[in-house]
């Protein structure tokens, strides 16, 4: 599965946001993404993805977080 339908599916599942307003230029706050948010989505794309993110900066839009992924 590519990561941003992973993204995509646990934004869905947990925060109900609509799967086709999710694209690689959307921002997180026009997402309705606050940062508590976020924390939850980070932890459960690292269990999804098995990865350890440490503390991500700079990710602004979910292309950021995606290619953030990517680069682990």
């Amino acid at each position: 599965m590519a990561t941003i339908d992973t993204i995509t599916n646990i934004l869905q599942e947990n925060l109900d946001i609509d799967p086709d307003t999710v694209t690689e230029a959307s921002t997180f706050e026009s997402l309705g993404i606050d940062s508590l948010d976020m924390v939850e989505l980070i932890c459960d794309l690292e269990e999804a993805c098995e990865v350890d993110f440490g503390e991500p900066e700079g990710l602004d839009t979910v292309g950021d977080l995606v290619s953030y992924i990517d680069s682990l």
